[in-house]
């Protein structure tokens, strides 16, 4: 009995049903994913890359620091050039943290089974994500300290923000966004903390569990509550998938900028977006999976998945640069013609030329299923593919910037040590999070993969030893 139930599951986890590891069992389910948060003691390898990351938090706090005393002019800003690292940075965040929602709202209303070993730490990301490109804004404001004065409170100067402005749609878009993620991610924990709760030993950690894990006890009613509860966040986050990078398009395609004005921003953002969010889901999944030995749960078959949404999107941001080019050039508008000129010829062509190899030539690969199974080349190409999206969004903004209408003011940009101190403590910071996620929290949904194990096994998976 036990040799055909480990048969099965094998079989099952190649043909695309995220089942769990040959041997484990509904209970044993749990257990495994359960054992890596109430282990004692820090592992060797979760210490040695959280230091690197404590010292990359260090850089952001001197970073921070150093702008907030001296101004936005230590960064490498100037006249044209009045937006470069940090809105690139901030559009790059926001839509690395659209996969996560995608994953865990859009498939889940699709019953996507393959979401279930994924969408935990998928959904952390886009929360680690979306708090780093929230600091961008902020801090390119110059006066951080006043950022309340975004929002349409009353007061007594009777100041009320621009409502038209691109820049407030920000503001209430990611800040929904961030709200609606937070509660979908934290009501999925729920049945999770309170396993956590019953089985760990340590008592102040039991205590912790039991307080975020709000009185759960799995009966009748609380799982009625807890599937309605779950089924409209994800029916309020799948709008969000969408309008939120659409809005962030907004910032350039309302202008009148050579570059910006596009009406066909929203779709490519969104598409961008996605295809940006997956590569960074694969660029962790992969390293988590191998650390705390979860291939059982985290299969070839999902990889293999992530892959093929990354081609169709790769496809979507690959018709995007080509319309792109072909209405600057259709278009007869002599400003339009000579920015796509400037982008193939002028100083930045460079990074124009690694922008098209890292998104469009490269994620070809994916085609073959050779490439799908081969999980180093699999890493490898997800880190290319950020950084070609991280290129796509500082060609968008800055070739736009750097030469507009008058010759005149034409500029370079050039960034300082501290754009990026400021970046690279950002992806040190997400880093940070991520780490104290994975040794605090479940990063499988553990109750969804008994729930799989139950669907596919049966009654006889309970009693499989």
């Amino acid at each position: 009995m036990e040799s055909k139930q480990i048969q099965r599951s094998a079989d099952l986890s190649l043909t695309g049903a995220p089942i769990v590891a040959p041997g484990h069992t509904y209970e044993s389910v749990g257990n495994a994913i359960n054992d890596i948060v109430l282990e004692k003691g820090i592992r060797p390898g979760w210490g040695f890359v959280f230091a690197i990351a404590s010292f990359f938090c260090m850089v952001l706090t001197a970073s921070v620091f150093w702008l907030l005393k001296k101004g936005t002019g230590v960064w490498g800003l100037n006249i044209p050039v009045g937006w470069a690292f940090d809105i690139t940075n901030f559009v790059w965040w926001i839509g690395i943290g659209h996969a996560g929602t995608l994953i865990s709202a859009i498939l889940l209303l699709f019953k996507q089974e393959w979401r279930t070993s994924i969408n935990r730490f998928a959904e952390a990301m886009t929360l680690f994500a979306v708090a780093c490109a929230g600091m961008f804004p902020l801090l390119h404001l110059g006066r951080p300290w006043n950022f309340f004065w975004l929002f349409p409170y009353p007061n007594t100067m009777a100041m009320w923000p621009q409502f038209r402005s691109p820049l407030m749609w920000d503001v209430f878009a990611v800040s929904t966004y961030g709200s609606v993620s937070l509660m979908f991610w934290y009501v999925g924990l729920i049945p999770d903390l309170a396993s956590l709760r019953d089985q760990a030993r340590n008592k102040f950690a039991k205590y912790a569990y039991a307080i975020f894990s709000l009185g759960w006890r799995g009966s009748a009613r609380h799982w009625n509550r807890y599937e309605v509860a779950y089924l409209l966040l994800a029916g309020l986050s799948t709008p969000l998938v969408l309008s939120v990078h659409t809005v962030v398009s907004f910032d350039f395609a309302v202008s009148q900028l050579p570059g910006w004005n596009a009406t066909i921003f929203p779709p490519y953002f969104v598409a961008g977006a996605i295809f940006s969010g997956f590569a960074m889901v694969m660029t962790l999944a992969i390293p988590v999976r191998k650390y705390y030995n979860l291939t059982g749960f985290i299969t070839m078959r999902h990889l293999e998945n992530m892959c093929k949404v990354m081609v169709a999107t790769g496809l979507i941001v690959a018709y995007g640069y080509f319309m792109e080019i072909f209405m600057g050039f259709y278009g007869g508008n002599p400003f339009e013609t000579y920015m796509f000129n400037n982008r193939f010829a002028g100083p930045y062509w460079k990074e124009y030329a690694a922008l098209w190899v890292c998104n469009i030539f490269i994620p070809q690969l994916f085609w073959s299923k050779k490439v799908r199974t081969n999980i180093p080349m699999m890493f490898v190409l997800s880190l290319v593919i950020n950084v070609g999206m991280w290129l796509e969004r500082f060609i968008i903004i800055v070739t736009s910037l750097h030469r507009d209408f008058l010759v005149s003011s034409w500029g370079m940009f050039e960034p300082t040590i501290w754009d990026w101190g400021l970046y690279t403590g950002t992806l040190g910071f997400f880093t940070f999070l991520f780490l104290l996620f994975l040794r605090f929290l479940p990063a499988i949904a553990a109750f969804e993969m008994k729930e799989l194990v139950w669907k596919k096994e049966g009654p006889a998976a309970a009693k499989v030893a």
